[in-house]
């Protein structure tokens, strides 16, 4: 019998690069504040002009005469892989991933006491990263941050012509700015052959242990809001979605992350409020939770992402 050697670790493509379009007025207040930090931080990128933003990209229709600002860098992050890596890595230097474990008591005593489905742990600080579930961990240990919790309607809408918006034909991720109430978002066909993913950044209130319910998914304001934008926009897309998935946001007021340590109890730290654009900075946000669960000095300004910012703050006010 033949034996089957050991590959070793796959090498997975984690990113894909096709650069980032951002769309809008000329005298959209974002789109100019993005343009100054692109400026600032040398970051490589080109101010487009209605003429040359057809030119370049002769796939998007210019509704209103809208300009671009074309970020040579951005792309395509996929999660999937991106965790697979993290969790090999997170196993190579010495650390053990529990899947499928629900936590279901935490006990803010030192050491810190968790108790899952599976088992139960002990710990001298602890992170704790629940996304819309946050909430439901920190009551019992008296906090309640003011977190909405949103159920997403992830669409990908058909091509008329296969392979039209694809990478190698130049279609890159874009994002429309104050071209709806809330962001407009496109990556290039890839993930399912033929489909462009056009996403709204805004979605309906949620539970999160009722997100797979019916009733949970029937207001389909933005998926009309996505049709009129690609009737508009993208006219070489079918303009009703060919698939839809779902995701959760959970969304702080400001929009801005929570990185901080419990009020009371020092050594239980939050990350959470990551309002649908965490993923992508992962690797620095871990490194401030790792800093302030070992007391260490923070390598960044953290006010922007206290607690206490929200002092005086109720649910009235999301």
């Amino acid at each position: 019998m033949a034996k089957l050697l050991d590959p070793g670790p796959m090498k997975l493509e984690t990113t894909l690069q096709t650069g980032l379009l951002m769309l809008g007025m000329k005298e959209n207040p974002e789109l100019k504040t993005i343009q100054a930090t692109l400026s600032r931080q040398g970051v490589e990128h080109q101010y487009l002009p209605s003429e040359d933003l057809k030119q370049r990209f002769p796939n998007i229709r210019l509704a209103g005469g809208e300009v671009g600002l074309l970020d040579k860098s951005g792309g395509v992050l996929y999660a999937d892989k991106a965790l697979r890596v993290l969790q090999d890595a997170i196993r190579q230097l010495g650390g053990t991933v529990c899947d499928g474990e629900k936590v279901i008591e935490i006990k803010p005593v030192l050491p810190v006491v968790v108790g899952t489905t599976s088992q139960s742990y002990q710990t001298k600080s602890l992170i704790i990263t629940a996304g819309p579930w946050t909430n439901r961990l920190l009551r019992p240990l008296g906090l309640e941050l003011p977190l909405q919790t949103l159920l997403i309607n992830v669409c990908y809408w058909r091509e008329k012509v296969p392979g039209s918006h694809g990478v190698s034909q130049g279609f890159p991720c874009f994002l429309g700015l104050g071209l709806a109430p809330h962001h407009i978002y496109g990556l290039p066909s890839r993930e399912y052959p033929g489909l462009v993913k056009v996403c709204y950044h805004h979605g309906n209130n949620a539970d999160p242990e009722e997100r797979d319910c019916p009733t949970a998914f029937s207001d389909i304001q933005d998926v009309q809001i996505l049709s009129h934008f690609v009737r508009d926009h993208l006219p070489d897309l079918e303009p009703e979605p060919a698939i839809m998935e779902r995701c959760m946001y959970t969304n702080t007021p400001d929009g801005h992350f929570i990185l901080d340590r419990h009020p009371k109890h020092a050594n239980i730290v939050i990350g959470a409020g990551f309002s649908g654009h965490g993923f992508k900075l992962a690797p620095v946000v871990g490194k401030i939770l790792y800093e302030l669960s070992m007391n260490l000095t923070p390598s960044y300004d953290l006010t922007p992402f206290r607690i206490s910012r929200f002092s005086g703050l109720g649910k009235a006010h999301l």
